[in-house]
Formats: C-alpha cells, sequence, structure tokens
C-alpha cells in the first residue's frame, strides 16, 4: 500500500494536467487552417483592432468587444468548418442604460471564392456615426477558409 500512495499524482499536478490538455486542444481548434475565419479591422480614433469570429452554433454566447470605451463590436459566423449558415455584424454604441444598435449586417451564403489563396474582402469598409458628437466608427472583415 505505501508503493501506491508514493505514486498517486497530487491535486495540483492533475489540475495543471488537466489545464494542460484543454489549452492543447483549444490550440487545435484554434490552428485548423481548414475552419474559416472572418477577420474584422475595427477602427475608432485613429486605433486599429483586429477582431476575429470563428464559426458557433449558438450565436448568444458571442461576446462584444469593447472598441476604445464608446463602441462594441461583434462578428457571430453561425455554423461549423464545413459550411457557414450566416455571418452577422452588430455595433453598439456605449449608451447609458444599455448599449444601443447602430449597425447590423447579415451575409448570408454562397460566399465568393476568392483568387489565389487570398482572403475574401467580405464587407467593404463601412462607416459608422453615433452618439451626440457623432463618433466615427469604421470596420471591414474579410473572410477565409469559407467553401461556396
Amino acid at each position: 500500500m505505501p508503493l501506491l500512495n508514493r505514486f498517486r499524482p497530487s491535486r495540483a499536478f492533475l489540475s495543471t494536467l488537466g489545464l494542460t490538455v484543454v489549452a492543447v486542444f483549444a490550440s487545435v481548434a484554434v490552428a485548423n487552417p481548414l475552419a474559416p475565419l472572418l477577420t474584422c479591422q475595427v477602427t475608432y480614433a485613429g486605433a486599429t483592432q483586429t477582431v476575429l469570429a470563428r464559426p458557433v452554433s449558438e450565436p448568444y454566447s458571442v461576446p462584444s468587444v469593447d472598441i476604445g470605451g464608446r463602441f462594441w463590436f461583434k462578428p457571430v459566423m453561425v455554423g461549423d468548418a464545413k459550411r457557414i449558415e450566416r455571418i452577422s455584424l452588430y455595433a453598439y454604441l456605449d449608451d447609458t442604460p444599455q448599449p444601443l444598435l447602430i449597425h447590423q449586417a447579415k451575409y448570408l451564403p454562397p460566399y465568393p471564392v476568392p483568387q489565389a489563396a487570398q482572403a475574401l474582402a467580405l464587407t467593404g469598409q463601412h462607416h459608422l456615426y453615433a452618439g451626440p458628437l457623432e463618433r466615427e466608427l469604421i470596420y471591414s472583415c474579410s473572410l477565409e477558409g469559407a467553401t461556396p
């Protein structure tokens, strides 16, 4: 019996091992080159952020991204690695008592196939103005790895 106790892993070791396994699976899912990827460049007050979206089955679980403390941006790609059912883009003004939806765009299949392994410029460049001072939010999104 003492020999078995000597080789029993500690809780800290099991916890670390579990986190390592989760991290490995997460990195494999993120690094999958075959999964579609939506990349959005969002600019406010001269600062540009890259916001990424992967296919999800439940759109309500996708969080919005804070843009400069003034706006929120939420790209949602519903589907899986084989087929994208729809892409929705939402922009909100950070207002009281809750964020105010100022823009919604929906893209449905079939999605054009880009030439020469480039990302598809899906949206073009959008300029949104909101708030009492008409602040400007600029965004454009490209799609990689989607089949028509």
